[in-house]
This record gives structure tokens, sequence and C-alpha cells, in this order.
């Protein structure tokens, strides 16, 4: 029986993928921010999309290391994956996310 190896990263090295491309989300859509991200996003922290209405939200970097946000980008990855252009957008109800950045 031979020994299968998982395709699957190491979860740092898809977090480092995520923010690699959330980060050059600002360059495609045209900000000229050192870092290319809009001026709104203070160093340390990315934007998300969450619920139907798409609503955009600023967080911490920080807060990938935590389990419930882990859990959000796997069902991201699953519903939307992350090679698009829409920003990273996370599958739940606004009311849930609003619920992980209060514990956070």
């Amino acid at each position: 029986m031979a020994i299968r190896k998982s395709n699957k990263l190491p979860q740092t090295a898809v977090i480092k993928q995520i923010l690699k491309r959330c980060s050059s989300l600002g360059k495609k859509q045209g900000y000229h921010d050192q870092e290319g991200l809009p001026l709104d996003v203070p160093k340390g922290h990315f934007v998300v999309y969450v619920g139907e209405n798409r609503s955009r939200y600023i967080v911490p970097i920080s807060i990938l290391s935590r389990p419930e946000f882990q859990t959000l980008l796997q069902q991201a990855e699953e519903e939307f994956g992350f090679d698009h252009d829409m920003g990273l957008t996370i599958p739940c109800e606004e009311v849930v996310f609003q619920s992980i950045l209060v514990r956070y």
C-alpha cells in the first residue's frame, strides 16, 4: 500500500496566500497606496466582504489565527474559491460575523 501525500497546503501557507491576494486586490483596482491597499485600511488589517449585501469590514490580520475565522475562510474557499477579483467574501450572515468580531 502506497502512502499518499495530501495536496492541501499547510494552514500558514494558505493564510499567506489569502493575505497576498487581499493586498494585490488594491493594485488591481487602481489604489496607489504604498502597499496597494485603500487608504482607509490601516497597516496590519485587511478587507472582507460579508453577507448578502457584501458589507465591507476592515479586520486585523491577527483575527486569522482565530478558529472561528479559519472556519469561515474554509467555507469561503469552498463556496467562492480565492482566485477571483471580487475581494475576500465571507459566506455568512452579518450578524454571525459581527458576533465573531465582538468576541475578538
